[in-house]
């Protein structure tokens, strides 16, 4: 395998994008390749044979421009579908689930918030990492509505705040000390998020912890590139406009059936 070949990227959407810019600033000479499948967005809604199905049909795109790995920026689509593609593809995959063991192991309330989309909740792998800390009161809220809000670039639409404060509050007031957000989407939502919730509740994403272990995995399997100027490069099968505007169109977006 040429150590220069671009690592691959894809996400229901826009949200992943929040997982390409930790991969980024880590490894600033490597090359990506992001897939935005928007026009499937939110997977949240799925069932698990569409998630699995979806989560192939990127990954063959992305072997298809020569990836040497595959990074699955998408919560939803890690914790319903990461076993069948490590099992259908001889390629290194790199998932993101959200980060409970870090907010439960921290907790002095002994309670967190997750919030997530339906998918991520009700999936196996969730599920078997909450039940490692039955210690820990784990309040789960599926984030209706929210990728919906952030696709169509209604971040800070009076609609989001009003949703994020109705999701929020219960777990306000069930003394939560933890946030954890479980969709790549919703690191986008910090600023709102922290308007709503008191300053002793911490937010936990999973961005820079996917980066490290992507470090590591080039580290120990795959190689670096030995490039030193990098070549992002961003598709999506929806209006590029939203996606353009949250990489502050700073790169090309190229529009493509998928």
């Amino acid at each position: 395998m040429d150590n220069n070949q671009p690592i691959g990227i894809f996400d229901s959407g826009i949200g992943g994008t929040s997982i390409w810019k930790e991969i980024h600033h880590l490894l600033p000479n490597e090359n990506t390749i992001y897939l935005a499948d928007s026009k499937n967005a939110p997977y949240g809604q799925k069932t698990k044979d569409e998630i699995i199905a979806l989560s192939m049909k990127n990954t063959d795109l992305l072997l298809k421009m020569n990836c040497k790995l595959i990074v699955v920026a998408c919560n939803t689509a890690t914790t319903n579908a990461i076993k069948e593609l490590r099992e259908k593809y001889d390629i290194p995959f790199i998932g993101i689930e959200p980060a409970i063991k870090p907010a439960a192991t921290n907790s002095k309330t002994r309670t967190i918030g997750i919030l997530a989309t339906q998918g991520t909740l009700i999936s196996e792998l969730f599920n078997k990492t909450a039940q490692q800390f039955k210690n820990t009161k784990i309040i789960n809220q599926v984030g209706h509505g929210l990728v919906p809000l952030i696709e169509s670039g209604k971040m800070n639409s009076p609609e989001m705040t009003e949703l994020l404060r109705s999701y929020l509050t219960p777990m306000i007031d069930a003394n939560i000390d933890y946030l954890v957000l479980g969709c790549s989407h919703y690191p986008y939502l910090i600023p709102q998020i922290k308007k709503i919730l008191p300053n002793n509740i911490q937010i936990i994403d999973s961005g820079e912890a996917v980066a490290k272990q992507t470090q590591n995995l080039l580290k120990e399997k795959v190689g670096f590139t030995t490039e030193k100027n990098s070549k992002p490069i961003f598709y999506t099968n929806s209006d590029p406009k939203v996606l353009r505007e949250i990489l502050e169109n700073k790169y090309d977006v190229i529009e493509k059936e998928f």
